[in-house]
């Protein structure tokens, strides 16, 4: 067996490429430290050292939709719904680039409250601070995403989530799996970086799956890659899975790092939420972006997609300064570019 597993390291390696029958010999293996220690190497020989810190700010939690994992759904009652006005969100967003930020992430839920007038002034505002600019704002039309795009905005993370149109459709009730894939075409289309990924260890989700999952996401081919840990919230209808599934989603990340050597990969908070050292473990299995929250204190414990969210009373510059010294715990620095996958620094 050890045997065969280096062949495929060897190839994934050298050619950037495997078949879903290897895909799925990796996902089934216990040989994990020899994957892990493969993408690792390949991180560091394509995107080197560095790690490029990006800031979040969740600056809504309602949402119109009404996914059965999350735990901003719609029909979730028990949520405190807040949003914060635009120059709210600029004004934190201007903290966080003197905080050394290159890159703003504005998440939120799906909240119509933000129309394509506001979204593109909040936008160019923060433009103004000489920061990149990713949106993760769910599926909009195309017309939304080049307003945005025209803005500045130069990212746009849209996790699919899962590739299986059954298990899609049973956990995202009103949505569906061929539109979140029109959204990413149009996102690509328009020029942003592509940010993607998947959940994994959702219930009802295979192997296979996650192997059709890592094809599809070299297939687009994304820029970024998520792959975060499902995690069972009290508050949502779906059922709870046994087990905890942080070493599965590592080697997930691990393998698209094999596959997709150039690529962005961050080391999600879910990790750590999971693990008490999960970023700085995903940070060593090929990972080299981090996400740290900017989002003001007070309003961290309600944007709960998943409980046990770690951070939730910190404040924005401790959550800054608080990441680098972790980096530099295991030999990695902060980067000081703005981290783009493609040629533009």
């Amino acid at each position: 067996m050890t045997k065969y597993i280096y062949s495929i390291l060897y190839k994934a390696v050298s050619t950037c490429n495997l078949d879903k029958s290897e895909i799925l010999y990796l996902l089934k293996t216990e040989e994990n430290a020899k994957i892990f220690s493969a993408a690792d190497k390949v991180r560091k020989e394509h995107v080197g050292d560095k790690v490029h810190l990006r800031a979040l700010i969740e600056f809504s939690n309602y949402c119109k939709q009404n996914c059965l994992y999350c735990g901003l759904r719609r029909g979730n009652a028990k949520v405190t719904r807040y949003r914060l006005d635009p120059q709210e969100i600029i004004n934190l967003a201007k903290k966080a680039a003197e905080y050394g930020y290159k890159t703003i992430v504005l998440q939120s839920g799906e909240d119509l409250y933000y129309t394509i007038d506001r979204m593109s002034k909040i936008i160019s505002e923060i433009k103004k601070f000489d920061t990149a600019v990713t949106l993760s704002i769910g599926e909009k039309t195309f017309e939304e995403y080049k307003a945005y795009r025209e803005a500045g905005a130069d990212r746009y993370l849209l996790r699919i989530e899962t590739t299986d149109e059954v298990l899609y459709d049973k956990l995202n009730p009103g949505m569906s799996l061929k539109n979140r894939m029109r959204c990413l075409e149009d996102i690509k289309r328009l020029g942003y970086e592509v940010g993607s990924g998947i959940m994994v260890g959702l219930p009802g989700q295979t192997i296979e799956s996650i192997a059709k999952d890592i094809i599809y996401l070299k297939s687009i081919p994304v820029d970024m890659a998520g792959i975060g840990p499902f995690i069972y919230h009290p508050d949502t209808p779906i059922e709870k899975t046994e087990g905890n599934c942080f070493e599965l989603a590592l080697k997930v990340m691990a393998i698209l790092r094999l596959l997709m050597p150039d690529i962005n990969i961050p080391a999600t908070t879910a990790m750590e939420t999971l693990n008490p050292n999960g970023r700085l473990i995903a940070l060593q299995c090929g990972a080299n972006v981090v996400m740290p929250n900017a989002t003001e204190t007070a309003y961290r414990k309600h944007y709960e997609i998943y409980p046990g969210k770690i951070c939730i009373g910190d404040s924005p510059k401790h959550c800054r300064f608080c990441i680098e010294n972790k980096i530099k715990s295991i030999n990695r620095n902060v980067a000081e570019s703005k981290g783009y996958h493609r040629s533009n620094s």
